[in-house]
C-alpha cells in the first residue's frame, strides 16, 4: 500500500462522514427516490430570491435533467406541473422512480426517459421549464447539453442550473466514503480511486457504487467517469457562450462569514458552496 493511500486512510477515519443517501439506503432508512423527494425544496431553494415555485412548476411541461432515481422530478409534479420528464443515463433509477410515482399518486404526471441530455429525444421548444440540480457537474459534454435544452426549450422558457463547483469541500462526491473535506485537491485521482474501492468494496451495493463512479478509458486506465470537474470559471464561460439570456446569477459562500473569501479570485472556486444561474430562451 502507498504512503499517500495509508495517509488518506488514516486521515478518513477522524472526519465523520456526511448524511449520504446510499447510506442511508444500505441502513434501510429510506432508498434514494425517498430521500430525494424530501430534499425537493432544497433543490430549487437557491432560485427563489428571483422566482417563485409556481412560475417554475404550474401548469408547465417540465425537464429534470440527471434526476437520478427521480424523487425531485415527482416533487416538481406535486407542485402543479403539467407533467414532469426525469432523464438520467442510470436505467437502474427508472424502476425505483416508477414505484415512488405510483406511491405518490403521481404516475400520470411523470415519466422517466433512460437517455443522454446531451442528444435529447424531444422536438424543438418542449419544454417550459428545464432543471439541472446537481447535474452540471455530471454531464459529459456540458456544451452540447446546453444546446440541446436551448433547442427543446420553448420561447420565453428558462433554464435552472444550480450545482457545487468541483473545488467546493466535497466537490468530488465521494463522501459516501471519504468524509475528508478537499480531499481531491491532496491527493491524486489514483490515490482515491484505490483507496474509494476499498472502502467501499465490502458495502452490499460496493460493486454498483464502484461501477457508477469509476470506468475505464481506451488506455485501460481508470478515473472518475461520473464528474467532469465543473468549476465556476468554466461554467461561465458555457453560458457566456451559450444562447440563454441570463436573467439570475449567484456564486453561494460556504458560509455567510467566508463571503469576502468567496469573491477573492485565487480563493474562490474552494469556498463557494453553489453556483445558480436562471437562463430564458
Amino acid at each position: 500500500m502507498s504512503i499517500s493511500k495509508k495517509t488518506l486512510i488514516t486521515l478518513n477515519k477522524i472526519f465523520p462522514l456526511p448524511v449520504h443517501p446510499f447510506n442511508l439506503q444500505n441502513e434501510g432508512k429510506k432508498n434514494y427516490a425517498e430521500w430525494q423527494f424530501e430534499k425537493g425544496i432544497d433543490t430549487i431553494k437557491f432560485y427563489l430570491p428571483y422566482t417563485t415555485i409556481e412560475e417554475m412548476f404550474k401548469d408547465k411541461v417540465v425537464l429534470d435533467v440527471g434526476c437520478g432515481a427521480a424523487g425531485k422530478s415527482l416533487y416538481y409534479a406535486k407542485q402543479g406541473a403539467k407533467i414532469v420528464y426525469g432523464i438520467d443515463p442510470v436505467k437502474g433509477y427508472k424502476e425505483e422512480a416508477e414505484t415512488l410515482a405510483k406511491e405518490k399518486n403521481l404516475g400520470d404526471k411523470f415519466k422517466f426517459i433512460v437517455g443522454d441530455a446531451g442528444d435529447l429525444p424531444f422536438k424543438d421548444n418542449f419544454f417550459d421549464t428545464i432543471i439541472l440540480n446537481d447535474a452540471m457537474e455530471h454531464v459529459n459534454n456540458p456544451k452540447k447539453v446546453l444546446e440541446e435544452c436551448y433547442r427543446t426549450l420553448k420561447e420565453g422558457g428558462r433554464i435552472y442550473i444550480n450545482f457545487p463547483p468541483y473545488n467546493h469541500p466535497f466537490g468530488a462526491h465521494l463522501s459516501d466514503a471519504i468524509g475528508i473535506p478537499w480531499v481531491h485537491l491532496f491527493f491524486s485521482d489514483r490515490t482515491l480511486i484505490e483507496t474509494y474501492k476499498d472502502l467501499v468494496k465490502g458495502l452490499p451495493d460496493g460493486e454498483k457504487r464502484i461501477d457508477f463512479r469509476i470506468s475505464k478509458d481506451a488506455k485501460g486506465q481508470e478515473y472518475f467517469s461520473y464528474i467532469n470537474k465543473m468549476t465556476v470559471k468554466r461554467f461561465n464561460k458555457l453560458v457566456s457562450s451559450s444562447n440563454f439570456q441570463r436573467k439570475y446569477y449567484k456564486e453561494v459562500p460556504l458560509r455567510k462569514v467566508l463571503s469576502a473569501v468567496a469573491k477573492l479570485p485565487a480563493l474562490k472556486e474552494c469556498f463557494i458552496k453553489m453556483v445558480v444561474f436562471i437562463g430564458e430562451k
